[in-house]
């Protein structure tokens, strides 16, 4: 059985720094398994693979130990079962904002009598271990994404839900629907405010505080806030940086903007 890195993280109180993937390609997947990062999540919601990129990314990223999970599209119960059997760590969920629909997003990841999971762990049972069904609760890691006013509003009732591993907060999709003009920032006090919030109720919880960050030096500030699975660089903006960066540097003019940091 291959082992999940990230238990052992956490358990020592640790931050897992992870990079995001929107690019569709197994080869930039297997560039950022090997750079270093602690987990990996392929983005199916605003990135652009589909299922079976999706499937040779994972194989890519399983050229290393680094635990690979995957932002699905939304929280339907089919497309959280076929990544989890094809092999992701964990499940980041999208626009979680009730105690019955995060009821529902982890009944669809835990098999019975815990959950409604369909057995058929076709990869996972390969590349996980043959074990895998009995120690799926390992390898089933659910974030319900925080990221709307309905979702701090049932903050409690989610974060209550039994067998939910963590809470991930989405910044910018957070910060429109609490009506901040976009993008706020991790320096305006409003959003640090519902950030520290989310914080203190996993803790509560025994949960795990994740939160998607555009860059290393903002990952490492909401790390010190206390989120513990924390997004740092995203392949789409690193291609982007370092593309007009080499231009500029080539031409000796000024640089491009390099886009959005991410999607979250």
């Amino acid at each position: 059985m291959r082992e999940n890195t990230l238990h052992d993280l956490w358990r020592r109180d640790g931050t897992a720094f992870t990079g995001w993937l929107t690019l569709p390609c197994a080869w930039s997947a297997e560039v950022m398994a090997h750079a270093g990062f602690d987990a990996l999540v392929i983005d199916m919601q605003h990135g652009l693979a589909d299922q079976a990129e999706m499937l040779a990314m994972l194989q890519a990223i399983g050229t290393t130990a680094v635990p690979p999970l995957v932002r699905v599209p939304w929280n339907e119960p089919s497309v959280l079962m076929r990544a989890l059997d094809a092999g992701a760590y964990g499940i980041i969920c999208p626009m979680i904002g009730t105690g019955a629909e995060c009821t529902a997003f982890v009944a669809a990841c835990r098999y019975p009598p815990q959950g409604a999971r369909s057995f058929g762990p076709t990869r996972s049972m390969v590349a996980i271990g043959a074990d895998y069904v009995a120690r799926a609760g390992a390898y089933a890691l659910t974030f319900a994404m925080i990221e709307t006013a309905q979702a701090m509003e049932n903050l409690e009732a989610i974060a209550g839900v039994a067998g939910l591993d963590g809470l991930f907060v989405g910044p910018w999709d957070l910060s429109l629907a609490l009506g901040f003009d976009p993008p706020v920032g991790f320096r305006d006090a409003r959003l640090l405010e519902a950030c520290d919030r989310v914080v203190a109720v996993a803790r509560k919880r025994g949960l795990i505080a994740g939160l998607y960050a555009g860059s290393a030096a903002e990952g490492l500030a909401m790390a010190a806030r206390g989120f513990r699975l924390v997004n740092i660089a995203t392949d789409t903006a690193l291609l982007q940086r370092g593309a007009a960066a080499a231009v500029t540097e080539a031409k000796g003019g000024p640089g491009a903007s390099g886009g959005p940091a991410g999607y979250a």
